[in-house]
């Protein structure tokens, strides 16, 4: 008899093991049933929290918490970026009717404006395609007989250059090295008022300067020349002296000079730009040639004046 009571124990031990195990698996399946469902994570993390701190519990809690964190933030930087994109596809919309806008504008209103505004170079309006094509279809004696009369009007202000060389004429006489430059400089002075007029002349027909603009370019453009000729001084004048071999003195008024031709041909070739503009000529006629006649008395009063001067501190007789 004891051995069956004992047997009996041992069959009613292994069956409630059994049990037990069915338990343990029945919990674990409603627990991976929890994981993916919120409402049920939520049931289950409300009602776990107010009951009894179970440590099994406790750890499938705080799991559950932190992947709702997690798909919380992962919500908010979508709907960030999702807000940021909206915003950008609006500000290029209105961008683009801004444009077409612009554009229907420019093709109604500002084909007449073109014209009385020195031939479309006011900066803020762009040559029709009939202003476009008159050049091309103009005969060269039209464009000839346009041209002469201002031409003729700087040809006579050349002539100020042969008085200029007629007052320092002993100065030359007695330093005919200064000669030798007279060429150097009046095209040094040509090409860089022409670098100038041609930057502000594209410039004016872009619409990226306008006439208010005029101060800032021409302080620019005056600083740029002095930078540009203090440079090419400095290279010029060693070379006269060592290879050319001329006097010590010429160079240093070579060195002097180039800086001084070119601010004022930098300076002068950035206004008369924005002056033909305001008063309605065209400065793609004008600009180039007054540039040019005014740069070269200029400059050659200037490098016969600063001659003068360096003579005087060597102790030279003029």
């Amino acid at each position: 008899m004891p051995i069956l009571a004992c047997r009996s124990k041992r069959k009613l031990s292994t069956s409630a093991q059994s049990t037990i195990t069915r338990k343990l698996t029945l919990i674990a399946s409603i627990t991976l049933l929890f994981l993916s469902c919120d409402q049920i994570q939520n049931f289950f993390v409300e009602g776990v929290t107010q009951g009894p701190s179970v440590p099994f519990l406790t750890t499938t809690t705080s799991i559950i918490s932190h992947r709702r964190r997690m798909a919380n933030d992962d919500n908010k930087t979508s709907a960030s970026a999702l807000g940021e994109l909206k915003e950008t596809i609006r500000s290029q919309q209105k961008e683009i009717e801004r444009l077409k806008a612009k554009l229907a504008k420019g093709g109604d209103g500002e084909k007449g404006s073109a014209a009385g505004h020195g031939h479309g170079h006011g900066g803020d309006v762009e040559l029709s395609p009939e202003e476009l094509a008159r050049y091309l279809h103009s005969p060269f004696y039209r464009v000839g007989l346009e041209r002469v009369g201002w031409l003729g009007i700087f040809l006579g202000s050349l002539s100020a250059t042969a008085v200029i060389m007629n007052v320092f004429e002993h100065t030359l006489e007695k330093h005919i090295e200064l000669a030798l430059f007279v060429p150097l400089l009046a095209g040094h002075g040509g090409n860089t008022g022409g670098q100038t007029v041609g930057t502000i002349l594209s410039a004016l027909s872009a619409g990226t300067v306008k006439v208010s603009d005029a101060p800032k370019v021409v302080w620019k453009e005056c600083m740029a020349g002095i930078l540009s000729g203090s440079i090419l001084g400095a290279i010029v004048a060693p070379i006269a002296y060592k290879i050319l071999g001329v006097s010590n003195h010429v160079a240093v008024v070579l060195l002097s000079t180039l800086p001084l031709v070119s601010m004022i041909a930098s300076t002068i070739g950035s206004i008369i730009p924005f002056v033909c503009v305001m008063v309605g000529l065209d400065p793609s006629v004008i600009a180039a040639p007054a540039m040019t006649s005014l740069v070269d008395v200029a400059g050659l009063m200037g490098y016969f004046m600063i001659a003068n001067y360096i003579f005087k501190l060597y102790g030279l007789e003029l």
